[in-house]
């Protein structure tokens, strides 16, 4: 019986075994995936820790906001696994990194664990320390921004995404329609992973790629040469529509645009609201975890 690198993975996190000890495993069963996980059980792999092999790649992307919606901050700390994320304490210390941001406004991380943790007697560093050693895993505070502007927070899925939106208002920024009208906003963020507030952020660079990708595209379907001009012109407003969030489609309502709700919720209030800036920070991005690419590496020995 033949085995894929889908099965490889499936016994690996079936078991904890490394992907080697599994496709040996397979191999010796012939594909077999009960006969496999006895044959590590036998060997005495099954479930067997590697505790030093894992990397920070899990934990908590958090926002959070002063009472008066006037400062905010957005942070990411990592942890190795899930589990340790789901941990109460580990989310308190998460947000006593967050409100520390937020009272002594750090320059960098390095500064940010040289600060007093707020509420306690002790840096954000010994604090740190003191985590790790009771929660046993490697933990990271990873990176931060803060901002003093009105502003807004939402976390998405118990910190698996965190934005923080900011805005240029006259309006009180206390107002259960502000704040749900910037919480809407920062939904909109953490679903489609907005790369742009408006045109005017759109690199140049980054609009003649996408153009001459535009072109080759209409040049590949036969549309002839005079008429590619007038087609871009609409593909790059789609872009702009796509890609932009002042000009996106809002979600919970398609007939308008996010600014175009901005605006009327703004109208509701008596005053003016401008959407100025946003983070979003998803935890692990940018950082490797083994799990990467791992069908395309176990594919390669399975061959």
């Amino acid at each position: 019986m033949s085995f894929t690198a889908q099965d490889v993975k499936a016994l690996r996190e079936k078991t904890g075994c490394g992907m080697m000890d599994c496709k040996k495993a397979l191999t010796e069963a012939n594909g077999d995936m009960d006969a496999a996980v006895d044959f590590l059980r036998e060997q005495g792999l099954a479930k067997q820790a590697k505790k030093a092999s894992r990397i920070a790649a899990e934990g908590i992307a958090f926002a959070l906001t002063n009472d008066t919606n006037t400062v905010g901050v957005v942070i990411e700390v990592n942890s190795e696994t899930d589990f340790v994320a789901k941990n109460e304490d580990f989310q308190k210390f998460v947000k006593t990194c967050a409100q520390t941001v937020i009272d002594n406004n750090p320059a960098d991380v390095d500064a940010l664990k040289a600060c007093i943790a707020s509420g306690t007697e002790m840096t954000v560093e010994a604090l740190l320390q003191e985590k790790v050693l009771t929660i046993g895993e490697n933990l990271q505070i990873r990176r931060f921004e803060r901002f003093e502007a009105p502003c807004v927070g939402y976390v998405h899925a118990g910190g698996k995404i965190g934005v923080m939106v900011t805005f240029d208002t006259d309006v009180d920024t206390n107002a259960d329609a502000f704040v749900a009208c910037g919480k809407d906003v920062a939904m909109q963020i953490a679903a489609l992973s907005t790369p742009y507030l408006n045109k005017e952020a759109v690199p140049a660079d980054v609009l003649e790629h996408e153009k001459k990708i535009m072109r080759e595209q209409l040049l590949n379907e036969g549309k002839p040469e005079a008429i590619i001009e007038k087609i871009l012109g609409g593909k790059v407003a789609k872009y702009y529509k796509e890609n932009c969030l002042v000009d996106q489609e809002f979600v919970k309502n398609n007939d308008v645009t996010i600014k175009q709700y901005v605006d009327s919720v703004a109208k509701e209030l008596g005053g003016s609201i401008a959407i100025t800036g946003f983070v979003r920070y998803e935890k692990g991005e940018g950082l490797e975890k083994r799990q990467d690419d791992f069908a395309a590496e176990v594919a390669s020995m399975v061959k």
